[in-house]
């Protein structure tokens, strides 16, 4: 072997060890980065006739467990969807009361009937009178503010998916974009590693917004689809308008909605479309059946700011209000509304008082008490659910994280190893190229 041969040689291995630092250097720098797979460089033994020429080292490649990775994904979209359910939920949550302490509706209906109780004994007591009076207000002012908290969610959550789907039309075309530059490297045999770490961690965040997994393709680009099969445009093509009742979700001329099930997106499209318009319509049946028992009983305590009851119980809880004139005029609980069922206007009169009490707050299964509790025990149980579900959403995202991390991340001592393979690697070949230049110097020396 001649010493140009051996010095060609050690110049292909020093040029394999520069990229496999390079290589060594972009997984150490993204040792924190979420999502990040790690990098690594074959090396590739050259020879010519047989004869050994040195060594070449390939394009990047990505150390990734597939498998994991879908599985990932998959955990992340389930997370996001449960943790933006509990999310909103909780926010009704807070102004639902706590059972018995007085500021829950059951304990407001209460002090309804209690008040009432309180005034059978001396109905003509103007102080008692008021405060039936405040006891109403109370209970409507709690009405009042869970529908508002429900109304709020539910501006929070249409909210949430039209800002999510501006977010997956910026992400899709930006995968678009990088799926050509993928493409592209790949034909000139280049290193597409780089390009597609920023594309899983795009894809991550594409699940999270909608549960989409990837398929891959033989060109090296991927495509993507919601886990109900729609496939996802590359090129930023999705339009939501929350002005429909439900919203709607359209890609061109197609309704696509129904395709999001998963995902931030799909939580905010499940809430606003069932969710939460069940809890506003059973609040709005209980405060419906709470101005009808009192209208039957002859006193129209609960009505809207023109006292009147609305025929249609929709929107109700968001104006119910203590009847005007009762407020105005407290006497009209013991002479009813309208002002007929005490004619002679006795003070100690207990007809309208009785009739409440018996009917409108009477026992029985389909009591105002009894919707009361079937609401709260309601709300309840669905945002506990919510919570539950995220709960466990996020710990098994968590071990999952791990999984992938341990599989495809980057470990540092494993680096730290290659570095120091490298280094000697480096010092070796170098010997051998100073070598050779002392060698070709001694040769020269000795022709002249």
């Amino acid at each position: 072997m001649s010493i140009g041969t051996g010095l060609a040689i050690a110049n292909s291995g020093l040029a394999a060890i520069e990229q496999q630092l390079s290589v060594v250097s972009q997984n150490v720098a993204n040792a924190n980065t979420a999502g990040y797979s790690a990098e690594t460089s074959s090396l590739t033994a050259t020879s010519a006739q047989g004869i050994g020429t040195g060594v070449i080292s390939g394009p990047a490649t990505q150390v990734v467990n597939t498998s994991m990775q879908a599985q990932l994904n998959a955990s992340v979209g389930n997370q996001s969807f449960q943790q933006t359910t509990a999310t909103v939920l909780a926010s009704i949550d807070q102004v639902m009361g706590t059972p018995g302490q007085g500021n829950d509706l059951n304990s407001l209906l209460g002090s309804v009937q209690s008040a009432f109780s309180t005034l059978l004994t001396d109905p003509s007591n103007v102080v008692q009178q008021s405060a039936v009076v405040t006891a109403a207000q109370n209970l409507t002012g709690q009405i009042n503010a869970i529908a508002g908290a429900i109304g709020s969610a539910a501006q929070t959550a249409s909210s949430g998916v039209a800002a999510g789907i501006t977010s997956l039309n910026t992400s899709l075309a930006q995968v678009g974009t990088l799926n050509n530059q993928i493409i592209s490297l790949a034909q000139q045999g280049k290193s597409t590693a780089d390009l597609k770490n920023q594309r899983d961690a795009l894809v991550q965040g594409i699940a999270s917004l909608t549960g989409a997994k990837s398929i891959a393709q033989p060109s090296g680009a991927i495509t993507l689809y919601t886990p109900s099969g729609q496939q996802l445009p590359t090129n930023g093509t999705l339009r939501f308008s929350a002005s429909g009742n439900p919203a709607v979700i359209t890609l061109g001329s197609q309704t696509v909605t129904s395709e999001f099930t998963a995902g931030s997106i799909g939580a905010g499209l499940q809430l606003t479309g069932n969710t939460l318009p069940q809890l506003q319509a059973g609040l709005d049946s209980f405060s419906q059946s709470l101005a009808n028992g009192f209208a039957t009983a002859g006193l129209s305590l609960f009505t809207n700011s023109a006292s009147a009851i609305p025929p249609s119980a929709s929107g109700f809880s968001n104006v119910i209000t203590v009847n005007p004139s009762v407020v105005s005029n407290p006497a009209l609980i013991i002479n009813g509304t309208p002002n007929n069922s005490n004619t002679n206007n006795a003070a100690g009169y207990t007809g309208v008082i009785e009739n409440v009490l018996n009917t409108a707050l009477g026992g029985s299964t389909n009591s105002l008490a009894a919707q009361a509790t079937n609401f709260t025990a309601s709300e309840a149980a669905v945002s506990s659910n919510a919570q539950t579900a995220s709960t466990a959403a996020n710990a098994l995202t968590s071990a999952l994280t791990t999984q992938a991390s341990t599989s495809s991340g980057v470990s540092i001592d494993q680096q730290m190893g290659m570095l120091v393979t490298l280094q000697n690697a480096y010092a070796a070949n170098a010997k051998v190229v100073t070598i050779a230049q002392q060698m070709w110097a001694a040769e020269e020396a000795m022709i002249t």
